[in-house]
């Protein structure tokens, strides 16, 4: 780790906005080599305040020169985004040519707007230019930006030497074999794709891009390319286990899962249509996964559901990490290694981030005497395991997105019939987790809102994802002396209304 101090990028920052595609795996091969940051802004950024232009807002703050973008909603947005800023960055469109409604033409409209086309760059380019290669290993190479649970994306600088090491490190681990056939599932901006789309090109990976989530479409690319590896949140195990037509595979398919514990029936379900499934552990601040549940030969003869509990820990530090470990949040002793004492999960290592962009207080804050304080709270159990309890700050883990309750609260605040609300995690079999809104009327309404019309409100004012399944009228909220709702007692209240499935709509529940 390379101390406390915010990083500072002396290079050109290039962001890229679409989707997993072959291009973007260039991209992110080209920034290193030219000496500049990378800077993905994922679709979840850019959309979580539509109003308020969020994708604007990453671009001022990176101070991006070049910005790549594809597809027709993406250039849109970038248009929009670029429109209110005074220094904005070179517009480059990639063009999809198998998607209706992008070619050049399209882009001609917009000749104002866009300096160039990929494409044009690329015959414009020069075949004998030489690497610029970094001055230190130290040297920020790629910059991700994580909502973390604040309203305002915070921006995670990367050195060459922590992603070298753990894409070596996320390759051992999962021992992937020369020439394997990787199929993207995940996203790409998802902590670097998990640090796979270098490690995939190091050792001669083919590599099978998908535009986006479709479970027909998945089993037929695995079975036309001889898909022998993919990674995803436990949602993506969830969609394809549970999807209607879903025969077993003709061979198997080692699957990376992290991002949410993954539910024992989901690995029971996927395991026994073959896939292979592994489970790891990481944030955008560790550049990838650096805990990994390591399968022991003699947890074989368990009965299957031992097995799957098992693997639903996190697991232990990967061979590339220096140290993890949990910590009392008040003496900052380690916890007994019993699998009941609580506390954070701590780690250091050189995959460990610089810092945030431009924000010495939110460093100084996880960066302490060499050590990142994840804000995670876990268990270590006897056997050396680590496991997650719960989510600091209120996360909620969703499909692997995390989703901020405070952000929901903020949103469903604006609603003029809410006087309080609190939004928590409640169980749920196909996404790990969903938000759970505990709201408080405003007295005298005439008419009161319904469940089904608190959550239409929600979807037009934020992502899918983040939209509350299940909403939950109280006459008050639970709360200390202080005022402080005591968000632990509506965990509790949230996991005994038990899990949500595709199979129930919205849950509506209203206690006097």
């Amino acid at each position: 780790m390379a101390g406390n101090k915010p990083p500072l990028l002396t290079r050109r920052v290039v962001s890229v906005f679409h989707r997993n595609r072959q291009v973007r795996r260039r991209l992110r091969a080209l920034s290193q080599h030219s000496g500049d940051v990378r800077a993905p802004v994922r679709r979840s950024d850019v959309r979580r305040d539509p109003q308020q232009h969020q994708h604007s807002v990453l671009l001022r703050h990176c101070e991006s020169k070049l910005l790549f973008v594809d597809d027709v909603s993406s250039r849109e947005l970038a248009v929009e985004a670029l429109a209110t800023m005074t220094a904005p960055p070179i517009l480059v469109f990639i063009a999809d040519k198998e998607e209706k409604g992008s070619g050049g033409a399209d882009v001609a409209g917009h000749v104002n707007k866009f300096s160039y086309t990929y494409d044009e760059l690329i015959e414009r380019g020069d075949p004998g230019f030489k690497w610029i290669r970094p001055g230190s290993e130290w040297d920020p190479v790629v910059l991700n930006y994580t909502s973390g649970t604040t309203s305002a994306p915070k921006g995670v600088v990367h050195c060459h030497r922590g992603l070298f090491v753990m894409s070596l490190d996320s390759l051992i681990d999962w021992t992937v074999p020369k020439n394997p056939v990787y199929l993207w599932t995940l996203p790409i901006f998802h902590a670097n794709g998990w640090t796979f789309p270098w490690g995939i090109a190091a050792v001669g990976g083919t590599n099978v891009c998908l535009r986006k989530f479709d479970a027909p479409l998945i089993y037929r690319l695995i079975r036309d390319h001889g898909v022998t590896h993919m990674c995803g949140a436990p949602v993506v195990l969830s969609i394809l286990s549970a999807s209607q037509d879903v025969q077993p595979l003709d061979h198997p398919v080692n699957v990376l899962t992290a991002g949410a514990p993954p539910p024992v029936v989901v690995l029971l379900r996927a395991e026994s249509i073959g896939f292979k499934i592994s489970h790891g552990y990481g944030l955008t601040e560790t550049g990838g996964l650096n805990v990994s549940c390591a399968w022991k030969p003699q947890w074989n003869r368990l009965p299957a559901s031992d097995q799957a509990r098992l693997k639903a820990r996190q697991g232990v530090r990967t061979v590339g990490f220096t140290e993890i470990d949990v910590v009392d949040p008040v003496t900052g002793l380690i916890v007994e290694r019993n699998g009941e004492h609580v506390g954070e999960i701590v780690m250091r290592g050189s995959s460990i981030m610089l810092g945030y962009l431009k924000d010495p207080v939110g460093t100084e804050s996880v960066l302490k005497s060499g050590w990142f304080f994840t804000g995670d709270v876990g268990v270590i159990h006897s056997d050396g395991y680590l496991e997650i309890k719960d989510r600091s700050k209120d996360i909620i883990i969703t499909g692997g997105e995390n989703v901020s309750s405070v952000e929901v609260e903020a949103v469903m605040y604006t609603n003029p019939v809410v006087s309080e609300v609190a939004v928590v995690a409640r169980p749920d079999e196909f996404w790990g987790e969903t938000p759970c809104a505990f709201v408080c009327l405003k007295p005298g309404l005439r008419m009161k809102p319904t469940e089904k019309e608190m959550i239409e409100y929600c979807r037009k004012k934020m992502p899918r994802y983040m939209v509350p399944k299940t909403v939950s009228f109280r006459s008050e909220l639970p709360k200390t002396s202080t005022g402080k709702v005591m968000k632990f007692v509506l965990r509790e209240i949230a996991k005994k209304m038990g899990q949500t499935s595709l199979s129930t709509g919205p849950v509506l529940s209203i206690n006097k």
